[in-house]
């Protein structure tokens, strides 16, 4: 504790950014209201043991199956931080849905916090996405026919469904093109997004303070 009241009073932390570290808490809080905040830690785990495993991982119609299997039996602790990677991913998805909930039974959805509301759903779609993309990257018969079935689900949507399809896997089939494309939206675009979405949520509860308890 002593090295981080040294850290935090060497960036002035403490005093620049008091309101961020100390927040008057409203009464009535249960520990339902604890799971934004275990679904954004399950968020950085998730981005931590991503990053790592983007150093091993090949994004190539040829070498991404086998780069898996060398993670799990070549890197040290490759199948622990795969296995971390996907937990945390499934904890992160299972958090926001308690949440979520937790936020429409007790109407902390409405006025001022409507957009906020509606921020957070959209951030619910984007992770989901992350899910949908980053299970092709395995590159085996069951993230790829998992890909085929999503897909063409997409494809299903009247009038723009097959540009939609065509642009989601670069052609007409799932192959090397869709893995890259996978890939891209996985590590860059939706972790982007993500970022752009979390600055504002936490921007608008910093503002706008913890809905009361009904």
């Amino acid at each position: 504790m002593k090295f981080i009241d040294w850290f935090l009073d060497r960036f002035r932390l403490k005093t620049s950014h008091k309101n961020i570290f100390e927040r008057e808490i409203p009464e009535g809080i249960t520990y339902f209201y604890c799971f934004g905040g275990i679904a954004f830690t399950a968020f950085v785990v998730c981005l931590i043991s991503g990053l790592f495993l983007t150093v091993y991982y090949i994004p190539s119609e040829k070498e991404a199956y086998n780069s898996i299997l060398r993670i799990h039996e070549e890197v040290t602790f490759g199948k622990l931080t795969r296995g971390i990677h996907k937990w945390s991913a499934n904890v992160l998805i299972i958090s926001m849905i308690i949440h979520s909930l937790r936020v429409f039974i007790t109407k902390s959805y409405r006025p001022p916090r409507e957009l906020n509301w509606m921020v957070g759903v959209l951030t619910f779609v984007i992770v989901m996405l992350e899910g949908f993309t980053g299970y092709l990257l395995p590159w085996d018969q069951k993230a790829y026919w998992a890909t085929v079935v999503g897909t063409n689900i997409v494809g299903s949507i009247p009038i723009f469904g097959e540009e939609i399809l065509l642009m989601v896997r670069g052609g007409y089939d799932v192959g090397g093109a869709t893995l890259i494309r996978f890939y891209s939206f996985h590590v860059l675009w939706l972790p982007l997004m993500l970022f752009i979405l979390l600055w504002a949520h936490f921007h608008m509860i910093k503002k706008l303070g913890i809905s009361k308890p009904l």
